[in-house]
């Protein structure tokens, strides 16, 4: 597991690149709402129950747990731990590439926020409190930047690349399941986390370019 193009592939690199920059670029343009994003979340809610989401009240509960997993509070506590362990161990070279990946990350966030201010899904009740604008999903994008970048890391220090890929599916099922987390709680459009998912792609992987380039152990 010597290089990123070994987990995910350049043409799946290739492919959130292009749809990323077309979906910001859309939405940009139009600042318009798909009928496909109110269709999606329109199908999880039950239209005779005050467009609450189906499932007994369990499956709220554990959603709302998933979702807390890209939460600043947990991602910014995750990057502190593995920094600081990455620094005890004598790895500063990855310690400041994980600071700066994911704070860096974080920043962008906020910055296509501010720059697109699209406002948030008004079909359906909320399930969790919101302030900020909508696109693109700050849980997405930046579980995406924080989880990818800890599984890069930790595959390319595994030998068996069972374990490595082991490692990277893990990694994508947390960033799965927290981007559909934001759709069944009604706080976001679909079109909002699958631009989260694919800039905070994007963002590790020229991260990772760029770590490579300057170490010689990358």
């Amino acid at each position: 597991m010597n290089s990123l193009s070994s987990v995910l592939g350049i043409r799946v690199i290739l492919g959130l690149a292009i749809v990323s920059t077309m979906l910001c670029a859309a939405i940009l343009a139009t600042n318009d709402i798909s009928s496909l994003d109110h269709g999606i979340i329109l199908m999880l809610r039950s239209a005779g129950n005050g467009g609450q989401p189906y499932g007994p009240p369990w499956v709220d509960s554990f959603v709302r747990d998933v979702t807390a997993l890209g939460s600043f509070g947990i991602l910014a506590l995750s990057v502190l731990s593995v920094t600081t362990y990455l620094v005890l161990r004598g790895k500063r070279a990855d310690a400041v590439f994980v600071f700066v990946t994911t704070g860096s990350g974080w920043l962008l966030s906020h910055a296509l926020k501010f720059a697109v201010v699209r406002g948030r899904p008004d079909i359906v009740p909320h399930g969790v409190t919101v302030t900020s604008s909508s696109f693109p999903s700050g849980h997405s994008m930046n579980s995406a930047i924080v989880y990818l970048t800890f599984a890069v890391l930790l595959a390319r220090s595994l030998q068996d690349p069972r374990l490595a890929r082991f490692a990277m599916s893990l990694a994508l099922i947390v960033i799965i399941s927290v981007g559909l987390s934001r759709v069944y709680l009604g706080v976001h459009w679909p079109s909002d986390v699958l631009g989260g998912w694919a800039f905070g792609a994007i963002w590790v992987l020229l991260a990772v370019a760029i770590h490579r380039r300057f170490t010689s152990n990358v």
